[in-house]
């Protein structure tokens, strides 16, 4: 038997809640894990309130990623007690994911735990860190270099913006950050880099086909109309990654920059992104990310805890990354 935080629905209403399940309702996979540690996405807040068409069959253990150890293995690349992570796949969604004490998943969907990271610092990453990384490298890829100008890094307060801020000053890049509560996480977005910190009302308003050039590239995590602004507003030359679409899977936007001022929009994608790439990028991150990054950037929770942050994460009250210990089922 094994605790899991379980998704029902009942009169099209998603319910959340803890529930002993015995081992043979794990789905099929070749590689069972015991689960140390989750983390709570975006993706996950709206799978857990029933907010968004995330998850696909009912029940569902939520948790698109996490960290742990091989308890059982046939795959040849892991042996009982390897360390793992886990992201994306589809897992969360319409396979049992990591908010639970057991996950049984496909071996090739793993990548091994990166040496000097441990389990619960991989999830301080987590998918969202990764994605950061992703764009963070989709930027460098496309030209974009620290003495070209300020990068713009949009819902610089959440998981995938505020790593992208802190890799971004690693790298010796200027950041502009930009949050939906200025007040409140300024000081907070400063501390992990960000050059100077802007409010998300600057670019929500509906803009100019091509608006005065000002940066050399971008990562956007919001889409709609945020998107089009930043892309009217880049610089010649100049890349944005697009990871995602909180504000919506609309872009109202022209042309225009693409083809006057030759700039690049690069989609990212970490669900599905190839292992050799998932394991540079994992690479990347132990290198880069600073010790004050776990220390300023993320918070524990615990299990049962999960739904009332998933709301929260919703509503925009979360900054930086939720880290579930596993172990920690009580409120």
């Amino acid at each position: 038997m094994f605790n899991a935080l379980v998704l029902e629905q009942h009169e099209k209403q998603t319910l959340a809640k803890i529930t002993s399940l015995d081992d043979d309702l794990l789905p099929d996979g070749n590689v069972t894990v015991d689960v140390d540690f989750s983390s709570l996405n975006y993706k996950d807040g709206l799978a857990i309130t029933g907010k968004g068409k995330i998850v696909r069959q009912f029940p569902m253990v939520p948790g698109i990623d996490f960290a742990g150890t091989v308890a059982d293995s046939q795959h040849p690349d892991y042996q009982r007690g390897d360390k793992v992570v886990l992201t994306g796949w589809g897992v969360g969604e319409a396979h049992w994911g990591g908010m639970a004490e057991k996950a049984r998943v496909n071996g090739d969907w793993l990548v091994p735990l990166p040496e000097g990271l441990s389990p619960q610092q991989a999830m301080m990453v987590g998918t969202a860190g990764f994605t950061a990384m992703l764009c963070v490298q989709a930027l460098i890829d496309g030209g974009v270099k620290p003495e070209d100008g300020h990068v713009l890094v949009t819902g610089a307060s959440g998981g995938v913006g505020s790593v992208a801020v802190t890799l971004l000053h690693t790298l010796g890049y200027r950041v502009s950050a930009v949050t939906g509560r200025l007040e409140t996480n300024q000081a907070w977005l400063k501390q992990l880099g960000a050059a100077d910190v802007l409010p998300r009302e600057s670019f929500s308003a509906p803009g100019r086909p091509l608006d005065k050039q000002q940066w050399a590239g971008a990562i956007d995590t919001v889409g709609s109309q945020i998107l089009a602004n930043v892309l009217s507003q880049v610089q010649y030359g100049g890349t944005v990654a697009a990871c995602g679409l909180a504000g919506g899977f609309d872009l109202p936007a022209t042309v225009m920059p693409f083809i006057l001022r030759n700039v690049r929009l690069q989609g990212v994608d970490s669900v599905s992104c190839p292992k050799a790439q998932r394991q540079a990028a994992w690479q990347s991150l132990t290198k880069l990310l600073p010790a004050s990054y776990f220390e300023q950037a993320c918070h524990t929770i615990a299990l049962a805890q999960t739904p009332e942050y998933a709301d929260k994460i919703i509503q925009g009250e979360v900054k930086g990354r939720v880290v579930i210990d596993i172990a920690n089922q009580g409120a």
